[in-house]
């Protein structure tokens, strides 16, 4: 965290009271405590938040809390004590982290981080803890309970159960949640630590989803139904995803009919891009992966046993905006006019092989008006649904004829 945004907050604080500190005086504060004393950052705002009401006779909210506050309550910025149970621990990517984790109560859920220098007892999976005076920060929109060298941490003897609320995800917002959704999507994973990654839906809309490889982390099911608890909602480019790593799941024997919130657009296909057409795909299980011309999966290495598939890899631009889309097999067989089946034939028997295809399938496209809709991730629309446009001379003339008589 920098030392300016940790200024921000504090200037933040003041001005709501009606107070007009100085930028510059508070950063040098941080910083010699920071810098000179090594103190932690979250100590350092804490003391100079505390000096600063002091001077200017306020009471600041967050400069000290010994108060017990429900997790959903608290935010960033604030000192506050909290009594919850380790959910969720994760690994540690830093030395200068002892721990991390999920600790939620009955009110809500939050992640954590211990510091090394902090040398708070390690909390156990499934326990209860009182954490006092610990800090609230954020990162990226997601708040995050912070445990320095300030912090008291003492493990409770009880065992409370908790029943996490399900929250709709048009509801969701970053930090911690729990959700009944149903697998729609199950996409090829890009990066080889990925387990597994795709789409979730419920009744309220759309979200993605990703899972890490873990030993103790399985694939969800396609078309299955799961209640998911305390699950890590991130937030990328003001769009929302979930990680599984931190979560329970456990799949429901219901249905869900699930809302969408897609993205609707009309224009022209002006870019088929390589990779297009008939593919291969890696056949070892949770795989999936396209593979080069030599047969080759990135994971995996060389794989003679693959399978087939068609996809499309495109450019629609509506005039405003050019987006990148991506189509399935079946909506390739629907535009193009031809099934995987076919299309094998065909590679097989023809001197170009598999660019053969490709050729069919741009010209089949190419230039041509559609009107797709579809969900929205990482730059790229993933096409669910998508069909020609037909040409109406009628209305080319009315536009044509009000295109005249704007510049007459």
């Amino acid at each position: 965290m920098e030392l300016s945004e940790v200024t921000e907050r504090i200037s933040r604080k003041f001005e709501s009271k009606g107070a007009q500190p100085d930028k510059q005086k508070i950063e040098s504060r941080l910083r010699r405590l920071v810098d000179e004393f090594s103190v932690n950052i979250a100590e350092a705002e804490r003391t100079v938040t505390s000096d600063l009401a002091r001077e200017y006779d306020l009471t600041i909210v967050g400069s000290s809390s010994t108060e017990l506050r429900p997790i959903n309550e608290i935010a960033p910025g604030e000192w506050v004590t909290v009594e919850g149970k380790i959910v969720a621990l994760t690994q540690a990517f830093s030395s200068s982290i002892a721990q991390n984790g999920i600790i939620a109560d009955s009110s809500g859920a939050i992640r954590f981080v211990s510091w090394a220098r902090a040398n708070a007892p390690a909390m156990e999976y499934g326990h209860w803890y009182r954490i006092e005076s610990a800090v609230v920060d954020e990162y990226r929109g997601t708040p995050n309970l912070k445990i320095h060298s300030g912090t008291t941490v003492s493990r409770m003897e009880k065992d409370i159960p908790l029943l996490p609320s399900i929250t709709p995800i048009a509801e969701l917002r970053p930090g911690v949640g729990s959700v009944r959704v149903k697998v729609i999507q199950d996409w090829d994973v890009l990066h080889e630590r990925m387990l597994q990654t795709g789409l979730l839906g419920d009744e309220t809309g759309t979200i993605k989803f990703v899972t890490w490889k873990d030993d103790d982390k399985e694939k969800l099911e396609l078309d299955t139904v799961y209640n998911i608890f305390y699950a890590t909602v991130d937030e990328y480019n003001g769009r929302l995803s979930l990680t599984l790593n931190t979560a329970m799941y456990i799949a429901d024997e219901g249905d869900i009919e699930v809302g969408r919130n897609e993205t609707e657009i009309q224009g022209a296909l002006v870019h088929v891009a390589p990779g297009s057409g008939l593919i291969k795909r890696c056949p070892v299980e949770g795989c999936n992966r396209a593979l080069s011309r030599q047969n080759y999966c990135a994971v995996h290495e060389i794989q003679p046993n693959f399978r087939y598939d068609l996809r499309l890899k495109a450019v629609l631009d509506d005039g405003e905006r050019a987006r990148n889309v991506l189509m399935q097999r079946d909506l390739v067989e629907d535009l193009v006019g031809i099934n995987l089946d076919e299309a094998v034939k065909i590679a097989e028997s023809n001197p170009l092989g598999m660019d053969e295809i490709f050729y069919r399938v741009r010209n089949a496209v190419l230039g041509r008006y559609y009107a797709c809709s579809g969900s929205e991730f990482a730059g790229r629309m993933l096409v669910n649904s998508c069909a020609p446009v037909v040409f109406k001379p009628e209305e080319l003339a009315a536009l044509l004829n009000r295109a005249g008589g704007e510049t007459a």
